[in-house]
């Protein structure tokens, strides 16, 4: 069993930027961020592979970035230029090869989440 914990959330106004960090309780393949608000389906946000590479959601593409410290099984989103609907509990997910953001129920593992508020 893998734990994740999340941390870096917060409140933050429109064009800031926070920095997310998942803390991994072991090694896992793939990596990603998910979000959800209240009422709506959960979206992928980004993922990284074992070989480190990244993918992202068109909504963030060029403003998130993802990244992946392996030695410290640590996952990290760096969020800049944050707008009002970037809202969201943000979970860190992992699991296997096929835990992706556009892929969410191949990912074994989930984080408790942390919130992100930005205000416009």
């Amino acid at each position: 069993q893998v734990q994740l914990v999340e941390s870096g959330g917060g409140s933050v106004q429109a064009g800031g930027s926070l920095r997310l960090s998942c803390a991994a309780s072991a090694y896992t393949v793939n990596m990603g961020w998910f979000r959800q608000v209240p009422g709506k389906e959960r979206e992928g946000v980004a993922s990284v592979t074992r070989d480190l590479s990244t993918s992202y959601a068109d909504s963030v593409k060029g403003r998130f970035t993802i990244s992946k410290d392996n030695a410290k099984n640590t996952l990290y989103l760096q969020m800049n230029s944050l707008k009002h609907e970037d809202t969201a509990m943000y979970y860190c997910a992992a699991g296997e090869y096929g835990c992706t953001w556009w892929r969410s129920s191949s990912c074994g593992y989930w984080g408790q989440g942390t919130q992100v508020t930005v205000s416009s």
